[in-house]
């Protein structure tokens, strides 16, 4: 039992038995049979996690609040990416048993609310996202239009009357900058200010590049905001630096705000003002949703939609 104990990673062995364990065992050559082990138990304690990149700096915090979360709960981590296609969240949900998964995280982008009845598989699957909301699976997502009105609503009380957004191509479904754009909508029309088409700006991707791209063009061609809210610290860290390169100040000339709050945006120059969507509490309550589906033996549960709650980080992009 003390081996086990010790194996087993529990807390209550002393110090001292621990290492003396852990030095016969090294003397021994002693190994876990993980897969006997495993065999005996019906579970690997092996949970999938597929996110549409994994350079990314939101996913990438996103990702290590994850892994921290399935620790907490005796679990492992197993990531793959999905490139944000259709068809390769589809093989993630469909393969996470052949892979040995207990169950999966899934970020949607690809997939939306007509791939609901897909979800109904063998093995427990959680969504993180914006993406089919009702389905027949647990469900955790941001507030994003709450978050982004407030985001907004911030640059307007700081005196800014020509508010931009730079956002991702609008289409008539649920997403990231559909959801962010309508929140930054109602923040200007409950303020009374105008939301005039050149103020938003579509950008066919939420990179850097592109975000630097659009702001350099948007200031050359003399358009003018006094604002901007990016739906991503990704494409704020990119008008930031578009924003450099064209001579405006910020937050003299044009203050910014981003989303996610990345580990890199307290540290831009100047730092940036961004909304946090509390990576930890989601990452946590998508492990938990995820550990009991997994341990659960009697009747299926109800499913269970969660949104998390969020807070404005002001820093000097809007001071």
């Amino acid at each position: 039992m003390t081996v086990s104990n010790v194996i087993n990673d529990r807390p209550h062995v002393r110090p001292a038995t621990r290492e003396r364990v852990l030095e016969a065992m090294a003397r021994l050559d002693y190994r876990v049979n993980v897969a006997a082990r495993n065999l005996r138990k019906g579970r690997t304690g092996t949970i999938g996690l597929a996110v549409p990149e994994v350079n990314s700096a939101y996913y990438g915090r996103l990702a290590a609040a994850l892994v921290a979360a399935a620790a907490r709960h005796g679990l492992r981590v197993s990531i793959e990416q999905t490139g944000a296609r259709r068809e390769d969240e589809l093989a993630a949900l469909t393969l996470s048993r052949n892979r040995l998964y207990d169950g999966l995280i899934l970020a949607t982008v690809g997939m939306g609310p007509a791939d609901a009845g897909l979800l109904r598989v063998d093995h427990p699957v959680v969504i993180l996202g914006e993406r089919i909301f009702g389905g027949p699976v647990d469900h955790v997502a941001m507030p994003n239009v709450e978050a982004s009105a407030a985001a907004t609503r911030h640059l307007v009380e700081r005196g800014c009357r020509r508010v931009a957004i730079l956002c991702g191509e609008l289409r008539d479904e649920v997403d990231v900058s559909g959801l962010r754009h309508s929140g930054y909508r109602q923040a200007l029309q409950a303020a009374g200010l105008a939301a005039g088409p050149e103020l938003v700006q579509c950008l066919p991707s939420l990179t850097m590049d592109a975000g630097a791209r659009r702001v350099r063009a948007m200031v050359a061609d003399g358009l003018d905001f006094d604002g901007l809210f990016c739906v991503t610290d990704t494409v704020a860290t990119g008008a930031l630096r578009g924003l450099a390169d064209a001579g405006v100040r910020v937050p003299g000339q044009v203050r910014v705000i981003g989303f996610d709050n990345v580990d890199t945006s307290a540290f831009l120059v100047p730092s940036l003002s961004t909304v946090d969507p509390d990576h930890d509490l989601m990452a946590e309550r998508a492990v938990a949703l995820l550990a009991a589906r997994i341990g659960r033996t009697g009747p299926p549960a109800e499913q269970v939609e969660f949104v998390s709650g969020y807070s404005l980080v002001i820093r000097e992009s809007t001071a």
